[in-house]
C-alpha cells in the first residue's frame, strides 16, 4: 500500500490579489506562503518519504524546496500535475469571472465545464489521476509497496484526485476543501484507495503510516509441551 501525500502549494501573490493565476508565469509564494513551505519540513518530519513529485509551476517548486533540501531529494517535475489551463480566463479577477455564465457551470456541473481557449475540468482530472497512478506504480516498484511520497500541486487538481479516490463524481468536487499548503493523504492498494486525511493544516502526521507489525515469538513446539502435568 503506497501512501500519497497531496500537498497544495503555499499562499501565492495571486491568492491574495484575487486573480485566477492559472499557468501565468511569474506567480510566486508571498511571505506567508514561504513560511508555510518552511513548516512543511517540520510537519512531515519522521515520515519515510522516498520521492517528491511536483507541478512545474514556480509556486509549487518553491513550496517543496525546503523539504527537498532537508531530505536531500531532487523533486521530479510532472507536467500532468500542473494547474488547470484556464485559457482566456487566465489572469482574470475572480469578481469579474464570477459574472460569466460558465462560472455557474464550474460550480454546479464542473464535469461539463470547458474553459474558452483552455481545457475542461474532466480532462484535467483524467490527466492528474493518471499521473498519480503512474508515479505510484513506479514508486512501488522501485521502493516497495509501502513507500510514502509527496505530490505538490494545485487546489482544483488535488480536489479532482481526492474525488476520484473517494469514488465521487467530479460534479461533487467543489464540496472538497483544499487550502494553501494543506495536506491530504491517500493510501493506494491493489483494490481501492483509502482517504486518510483531507485539508489537514496542522499537527503531527506520523500517524498516517501504519507501524510495522511486531514479530510474535514462535509458539512452543508441541514436543516441548508438558503432557499430563509432569514428566518422569
Amino acid at each position: 500500500m503506497t501512501t500519497l501525500i497531496l500537498l497544495r502549494h503555499g499562499r501565492s501573490t495571486a491568492n491574495t490579489a484575487g486573480v485566477l493565476a492559472g499557468r501565468s508565469p511569474g506567480v510566486e509564494l508571498d511571505e506567508t506562503g514561504r513560511g508555510q513551505a518552511e513548516k512543511v519540513v517540520e510537519r512531515l518530519a519522521g515520515l519515510p518519504i522516498v520521492e517528491i513529485v511536483t507541478s512545474p509551476m514556480t509556486r509549487c517548486r518553491q513550496t517543496v524546496e525546503p523539504l527537498a533540501i532537508d531530505r536531500k531529494i531532487t523533486p521530479v517535475v510532472e507536467d500532468e500535475l500542473s494547474e488547470v489551463d484556464y485559457g482566456d480566463w487566465t489572469g482574470g479577477t475572480l469578481k469579474t469571472l464570477a459574472k460569466e455564465p460558465l462560472w455557474k457551470v464550474v460550480q454546479a456541473h464542473p464535469s461539463a465545464a470547458i474553459f474558452p481557449g483552455g481545457e475542461g475540468l474532466a480532462g484535467m482530472q483524467a490527466r492528474a489521476v493518471a499521473a498519480v497512478r503512474r508515479h505510484g506504480a513506479r514508486i512501488a516498484e522501485q521502493h516497495g509497496p509501502t513507500a510514502v511520497w509527496v505530490a505538490c500541486s494545485h487546489g482544483d487538481v488535488i480536489k479532482s484526485v481526492l474525488a476520484d479516490a473517494l469514488a465521487t463524481h467530479l460534479d461533487n468536487f467543489q464540496r472538497i476543501m483544499v487550502d494553501t499548503c494543506s495536506v491530504s493523504v491517500v493510501h493506494y492498494t491493489d483494490t481501492r484507495p483509502f482517504v486518510a486525511r483531507v485539508n489537514d493544516l496542522g499537527g503531527d502526521l506520523k500517524g498516517i503510516v501504519a507501524p510495522k507489525p511486531r514479530r510474535r515469538r514462535a509458539a512452543k513446539r508441541s514436543s516441548d509441551a508438558v503432557v499430563g502435568g509432569a514428566t518422569s
